[in-house]
């Protein structure tokens, strides 16, 4: 069974939860699961704590970026440093390792996308790698903003739609929920 691309983008919200959502479904299916979160640093992703206590030797997970939201006030950090473009380098850099070593069915590239777009990893770096990616090994990139070139690699493409969002309101992320 060839191995797909596929991409969840889009300004609405859900994209990483949709991701891992498949990753347990892969999970369950007896597959082995790699995520490398990219410009998400911080521990501030309740995922990652079920993700280590639960689904450890199922699930690897690397988390890459610098921490963005601010601990007082909870604002999160936009713009561009150079140590997030370092860290992008770092996330690219395990996937290529992760592919390299095959050890795992499906690999979730979290917020790659939007890294890339953001200017914090090349495209070009990101294409070389869907188009020598091998035939057993699926893979998922999230993330808003998703460059063209990335899509014409994919074989799925779904985008979230925003259509109301609380955040919007005057709601803050909530842990658990957004985060």
């Amino acid at each position: 069974m060839k191995s797909l691309i596929q991409i969840y983008t889009g300004d609405g919200k859900g994209k990483t939860t949709a991701a891992l959502g498949l990753a347990v479904r892969a999970v369950g299916a007896g597959k082995k699961v790699a995520i490398v979160y990219f410009d998400k640093g911080g521990e501030h992703y309740s995922e990652r704590k079920v993700l280590a206590e639960r689904f450890a030797g199922e699930i690897d997970f690397f988390a890459t970026g610098q921490d963005r939201i601010d601990p007082d006030s909870g604002q999160f950090r936009f713009g561009v440093e150079q140590q997030d473009i370092d860290e992008a380098a770092r996330g690219l850099d395990l996937v290529r390792e992760l592919i390299q070593k095959a050890q795992h069915d499906l690999i979730v590239l979290d917020e790659i996308n939007t890294s890339a777009s953001l200017g914090l990893l090349p495209a070009e770096s990101v294409i070389e790698l869907l188009r020598n990616k091998p035939d057993s090994i699926e893979l998922v990139l999230t993330g808003r903003n998703v460059p063209q070139s990335f899509l014409d690699q994919a074989d799925l493409v779904t985008e979230m739609g925003l259509v109301n969002h609380y955040y919007y309101h005057g709601t803050k992320a909530r842990e658990g929920f957004d985060f």
